[in-house]
């Protein structure tokens, strides 16, 4: 069974990037995770031209299809509620469910013997 890859992209207002950043790493994402049904998750900058906003990707990485489903029936509405009753109109986002089909991660040669 592979894994499942819950990305939500959301612009923000310039105004309040930094202090929805914060409540971001210190509430929400916590308060995601608490729920149980999150291997892990990352927080990305998207590096591209935006008018009067920024643009973050918040992924989370759930372990099946089963796992974010029921994410989404129990949890997902009051935890996307939150977050629209508390930066609604500030921001737009949208969001994207990806199987992952293989993963590959490089091996680093040990530098610090030079």
């Amino acid at each position: 069974m592979n894994k499942i890859l819950y990305n939500v992209t959301v612009s923000i207002n310039a105004e309040i990037e930094q202090e929805w950043l914060e409540w971001m790493k210190n509430v929400h994402i916590p308060d995601v995770m608490r729920t149980g049904f999150f291997l892990e998750n990352r927080i990305c900058r998207v590096h591209a031209f935006e008018e009067g906003g920024l643009t973050y990707a918040i992924q989370y990485v759930a372990r099946s299809i089963a796992d974010y489903e029921q994410y989404q029936k129990e949890c997902a509405p009051a935890l996307q509620a939150d977050h629209t009753q508390r930066y609604g109109g500030k921001f737009e986002a949208f969001r994207t469910v990806l199987e992952i089909v293989h993963e590959y991660q490089a091996t680093m040669p040990d530098i610090s013997a030079n």
